[in-house]
């Protein structure tokens, strides 16, 4: 039977990416499966995930400070509530992930970890994670 949880994350900066892998990756543990996928869906307008690098920190701050270059916060967009540029960001990165299960963990490469990626912050948001046995 498959159930849906709900991890809390909690922002301190207007766009700041979270590594929530090793939440995740309990929440897995805790599902009893060894084998199946694991779907990661983020219900917000201005935030999303991604997997990218956990290793070295860096690449975390250079992908903030991309986007936030990208898609500055004051560009003369329309949307009255003034956060347009948190919107188009989610667009270029995505509500949700899927990440295979193997041996009761998440499979994922060596670098590679799950952010959260928080683009209208600081604030507290709900992510969903899913974990499924294969058919």
């Amino acid at each position: 039977m498959e159930r849906t949880n709900k991890l809390r994350v909690k922002t301190s900066r207007r766009t700041e990416l979270v590594n929530i892998t090793a939440q995740v990756a309990k929440m897995i543990a805790g599902s009893g499966v060894q084998e199946g996928v694991c779907q990661i869906y983020v219900p917000h307008t201005t935030a999303g995930v991604i997997i990218n690098e956990g290793y070295d920190p860096d690449v975390v701050r250079d992908l903030e400070a991309t986007l936030d270059r990208l898609v500055p916060r004051d560009a003369g967009y329309r949307h009255a509530e003034g956060n347009s540029d948190s919107h188009i960001k989610v667009a270029l990165v995505s509500t949700s992930q899927t990440v295979f299960v193997e041996a009761g963990r998440p499979a994922l490469g060596r670098w590679q970890a799950i952010f959260f990626c928080e683009f209208d912050g600081p604030r507290e948001r709900e992510v969903f994670v899913r974990v499924s046995r294969d058919s």
